[in-house]
């Protein structure tokens, strides 16, 4: 049974919902995520660092138990229109805490002015960043939420394609992988999902591919050649829209001999995650993704 507090996070995003409409330009739609993101204030012990990997902008997060040795390269979600290293440095605090990794959060371009393929392009591009900077590949993962889970699978077929050398593992919360909204639980999952419905997830869809096709693998990673990734780490809550985005990108890559482990967590919302602060579900998940990343790493 889920906790008394997932109600009042259901609640809290229905209003919030309500308070940044789909219909809203992109840029008022960013102003209002950023102003509801200083309502919740960092641990005093997290350190930021803002930096610059080749160009894109970014910023180190890191907690007193990191080793020092290892780097957990996050993409944040937020349908590749809106997020950034604001509205995810909490969760990127946690997940360096639980893996004892620094993480380095990634503020990769945004469409509509900079459609697909940039935010691949900056992904990329900062993990090559941190290979020059004297990483071993070994001791690196990709993650993200969302659209953040989605760019973490194309993120791995570039670099794969590329024959750069892979990270230990990738690990993808509430992944967006399916840009034209198809899967069953679009709908049978619209009545309980407060965050995420198909004609907001369509719209936001048409503003990052642009002139590209909506089954383009790197903007739909579900629609890619998954073979030859490293292991893949999956977690989706049974009460959102995108609960079939996880199970067919795990079935997929399964098919193409990818070692993937996916986790469904009950009567929980899209990226519960975000709400580790309050809700006790969001921070176990977090304490598992740090548990599977260090027993990759060791």
């Amino acid at each position: 049974m889920a906790s008394d507090m997932l109600k009042i996070v259901v609640d809290m995003m229905r209003a919030q919902q309500a308070a940044v409409p789909p219909t809203l330009e992109p840029g008022e739609m960013r102003a209002r995520i950023e102003s509801m993101t200083g309502l919740m204030p960092l641990p005093p012990d997290v350190v930021t660092e803002p930096t610059k990997v080749d160009g894109v902008p970014a910023e180190w997060v890191s907690t007193p138990e990191v080793d020092g040795d290892h780097v957990v390269l996050y993409l944040h979600g937020g349908a590749y229109v809106i997020g950034s290293v604001n509205t995810h440095r909490d969760l990127a605090g946690r997940v360096s805490r639980a893996s004892g990794a620094r993480v380095l959060n990634v503020d990769y371009r945004l469409a509509p002015e900079y459609p697909h393929p940039a935010a691949v392009e900056d992904a990329t591009a900062a993990y090559r960043w941190l290979l020059r900077d004297g990483y071993d590949a070994a001791d690196l993962a990709v993650a993200g939420d969302s659209a953040g889970g989605g760019l973490t699978v194309a993120t791995l077929v570039a670099l794969r394609d590329a024959g750069a050398p892979l990270p230990a593992a990738g690990v993808c919360l509430s992944p967006w992988v399916d840009l034209e909204g198809i899967g069953d639980s679009m709908t049978s999952k619209a009545d309980v999902d407060p965050m995420v419905q198909k004609e907001h997830l369509v719209r936001m869809a048409q503003l990052y591919l642009g002139v590209h096709h909506p089954r383009t693998p790197l903007a739909a990673p579900l629609y890619a050649d998954l073979s030859g990734l490293p292991p893949l780490y999956i977690q989706v809550g049974t009460a959102e829209t995108l609960l079939d985005d996880s199970n067919r990108l795990a079935e997929r890559a399964r098919k193409a001999g990818v070692d993937v482990t996916l986790e469904h967590w009950d009567d929980m919302i899209h990226v519960f995650h975000a709400f580790a602060a309050v809700l006790p579900e969001g921070q176990e998940a977090i304490e598992k993704i740090g548990s599977f990343l260090r027993a990759r790493w060791a």
